[in-house]
């Protein structure tokens, strides 16, 4: 075992013993979860206590949507109603004070779910630029907003507004990054919310605590623990939530939905499981094409939705790709999230190399072949990633979104053949097309983008960068995330109208002239 560098060890453990609701960090005294990571602080293995969480029920769930509909007051609460710089500026002074907590986050990052040090400092600094991008585009979207137009003899002044109490649960695997990318927009377009961190990565959100408190007012953002079922279920039964936020699993999305009572009035942002494939092209460049395909496949465990989860290689170069892929698979190194060479790191989930080894025991018995040396060895917290092939339809592995280091491989020789697939998939999200020849990819492309929502050329698949659709057909996403999506998908465009005469025209004019209308007005936010 690695010594732990200073900075990194669990010196005290971190029981949180607070949670946020209606402005007040609340003293917590009933019963705890502990917290554990898989990644042992001992030469004999043994998973680390990093401390506990609070462990909720209905009665904090109804408490905290109390909350959150209180401060939204049908409309009439202080944030909805605010104006656009002054919620820029609670957002602002948020983002400020949570910078100040970037290497305690960073820290238990890696603890927590076991990122390398390199990825977690990466979706700390992506979060907060997340932030500020986000505070630009909502000023120049209320700018571009501040302005009448008319149309046959009707004035108008057409801006986004609210759309009440949203639910907002994230993921594990990227708990802070994608988990901020529903609350922040949720939040600055002026809705409340109640967040539930996710069943991994709970504890970096302490630092962040009295963060929320002092930036917002009371109501606007609360903050519960506990399990699902026992916490959000009696959320969405109250039928007081409007907005589902939500990015995880179909299951979980399909179960919360069944909850609400009112489904008409309930809006989904939901982004779910993916199974990516790539398309690996006779002409493609193998050197290309092979690290690329090892990065879709293996950053951060294949522990992403937007992961490359089957390969479909022609038959004509799969010989060699094969072997080259399993070699490079093989050099792989694994080791802690602080090692400064390391690529694959312990699994924080401590039930998931027994579901892998499932999958990969029932490709082997259906004809499949681990075609890597060291592919399917164990660890105490890890197993080392597999390379499958021939994967064939009958296989759970071709079905099953793995979310783990397993890679299936296929080969094709008509590129009919892995189109079909994909048309009959449950999902839609991503794919990467790897290949040079423009006769051969120019009508591929006009169909891909006809089956998921991103075309990755000659490149894995990925969310980045912020700026541009995140999104999914099928069983993958319900809405757009992206900096200039999410503003619009946690809003709804809403405005005033009058008749263009001298006697509403006086009454807008003198409404503008207050400044008493947080809506009506067409001042330029800087």
């Amino acid at each position: 075992m690695t010594l732990i560098p200073e900075e990194y060890q669990i010196k005290t453990l971190l029981n949180q013993d607070t949670y946020l609701v209606d402005g007040e960090l609340k003293n917590w005294e009933g019963q705890t979860t502990p917290v554990f990571s898989t990644i042992s602080s001992t030469d004999d293995y043994a998973p680390t206590i990093l401390g506990s969480i609070p462990n909720m029920g209905e009665k904090e769930g109804l408490e905290a949507v109390a909350a959150a509909s209180a401060a939204y007051n049908n409309g009439q609460g202080l944030w909805p109603t605010m104006k656009v710089a002054d919620r820029i500026k609670c957002m602002s002074n948020f983002v400020a004070q949570m910078k100040i907590t970037r290497n305690e986050v960073v820290k238990y990052l890696m603890w927590e779910i076991g990122k390398s040090l390199g990825d977690s400092q990466k979706e700390f600094d992506r979060t907060v630029e997340y932030i500020y991008d986000t505070i630009e585009d909502y000023k120049l979207l209320d700018s571009n907003s501040s302005r009448f137009t008319k149309s046959q003899g009707v004035n108008a002044l057409v801006r986004r507004g609210p759309l009440g109490v949203v639910l907002c649960l994230g993921p594990y695997n990227y708990p802070l990054n994608e988990t901020f990318s529903l609350l922040i927009p949720a939040l600055i377009m002026g809705n409340t919310v109640i967040f539930k961190p996710a069943k991994h990565g709970v504890l970096l959100i302490s630092p962040l605590l009295e963060a929320f408190r002092s930036s917002f007012p009371k109501g606007t953002i609360n903050i519960v623990y506990g399990r699902g079922r026992e916490v959000a279920s009696p959320i969405m039964k109250s039928g007081k939530v409007d907005i589902l936020a939500l990015i995880g699993n179909s299951k979980s999305a399909i179960a919360l939905q069944d909850q609400h009572p009112n489904k008409n009035r309930l809006r989904l942002i939901l982004g779910l499981e993916a199974k990516n494939p790539a398309i690996i092209l006779p002409d493609a460049d193998l050197d290309l094409a092979i690290q690329e395909c090892i990065t879709g496949s293996l950053s951060f465990n294949g522990q992403r939705c937007t992961a490359l989860k089957i390969l479909y290689v022609h038959e004509t170069i799969a010989d060699e790709f094969n072997r080259r892929f399993a070699a490079k698979v093989d050099a792989l190194v694994f080791g802690n999230p602080w090692d400064s060479s390391v690529i694959l790191t312990p699994l924080p989930e401590k039930d998931k190399p027994t579901y892998l080894q499932g999958l990969i025991d029932d490709a082997v018995h259906k004809g499949a072949k681990i075609i890597n040396d060291n592919g399917g060895k164990h660890t105490d917290n890890y197993i080392f990633p597999a390379v499958l092939f021939p994967v064939n339809k009958e296989m759970r592995v071709y079905h099953e979104e793995q979310f783990g280091p397993v890679v299936p491989i296929m080969t094709f020789k008509d590129i009919q053949e892995p189109l079909n697939d994909m048309a009959e998939s449950n999902y839609g999200q991503q794919v990467s097309l790897f290949g040079k020849d423009i006769k051969t990819i120019a009508p591929l492309i006009d169909t891909l983008v006809n089956l998921v929502c991103r075309v990755n050329l000659n490149s894995s698949c990925q969310r980045g960068p912020d700026v541009y659709p995140f999104t999914g057909r099928k069983d993958s996403a319900v809405g757009t995330l992206s900096i200039h999506d999410a503003l619009r998908s946690f809003s709804i465009r809403t405005f005033v109208a009058s008749k263009d005469n001298d006697y509403n025209n006086g009454i807008l004019q003198a409404l503008l002239d207050s400044k008493d209308s947080n809506f009506i007005n067409t001042d330029y936010t800087l």
